[in-house]
């Protein structure tokens, strides 16, 4: 499994690549190439190691309560090479065309600008993949969410994912999807062209107990998210 991840994960980024001219934003690229919000998090990381960004939205809103412990998960357990945080990176800034792979969560409601919408429509139709997740399980972000989507795509609808979609089967073999509270909700996504850009969890994929200082206070979040958040990571890349 290991060899089939990495092979499908240089595939998936050379696919991705192949969506941009030569003088067009791109997702992916070295630390060098991204700008981020803090450089003191730059780890001298080389160009086969993998970013992921923590969108910065509506202005001011940033996910500061994902946990980015996947990332060492999915280094230890599959071939693909991951930096070990996630780059802080403002929505509306081109920065977010240099990272393959995005996170988008937080609580209450918001509204992003024109700006923000437009790259990030952009980005998931020329090669970027976005996983969202509403932190603990929060209703007002989940209607904010869902509406800033239909803004962006008015005629595609969030479609649920069943168990036997590939993204459950990448690394680990899903067999069911656990909340701390009650039953799960579908974990939804996106397609364009045929091809899943977006996955969002209303119940929360946010991993929390990896993260200092953050708590589900009451919500609801999904109990083997850092497991479901490994074969996203693996599905976006490979596919």
């Amino acid at each position: 499994m290991k060899n089939r991840v990495l092979i499908v994960c240089f595939v998936g980024l050379a696919c991705a690549a192949a969506a941009y001219g030569d003088d067009e934003p791109r997702p992916g690229g070295t630390a060098d190439s991204a700008p981020i919000a803090d450089p003191s998090q730059v780890g001298g990381e080389d160009a086969s190691i993998v970013q992921v960004a923590n969108l910065i939205y509506a202005r001011v809103k940033s996910s500061k309560c994902f946990s980015d412990h996947f990332l060492v998960r999915a280094d230890n357990e599959s071939a693909i090479s991951t930096s070990r945080r996630f780059h802080a990176v403002k929505l509306e800034s081109d920065d977010v065309f240099q990272f393959p792979f995005v996170i988008m969560t937080g609580e209450g409601s918001f509204k992003m600008t024109d700006k923000e919408r437009a790259n990030l429509k952009q980005y998931c139709e020329n090669g970027g993949f976005l996983l969202a997740s509403a932190g603990c399980s929060s209703e007002e972000w989940d209607k904010s969410f869902r509406a800033e989507l239909k803004q962006m795509w008015p005629d595609v609808e969030l479609q649920p994912l069943p168990l036997s979609h590939a993204v459950f089967h990448t690394v680990s073999d899903i067999k069911d999807i656990r909340t701390k509270h009650g039953k799960p909700r579908p974990i939804e996504g996106i397609s364009y062209n045929g091809k899943l850009v977006l996955i969002y969890s209303r119940d929360g994929l946010n991993n929390t107990a990896n993260v200092r200082g953050c708590c589900c206070c009451g919500g609801n979040e999904i109990a083997n998210a850092e497991e479901i958040n490994v074969n996203i990571l693996a599905y976006a890349l490979a596919f």
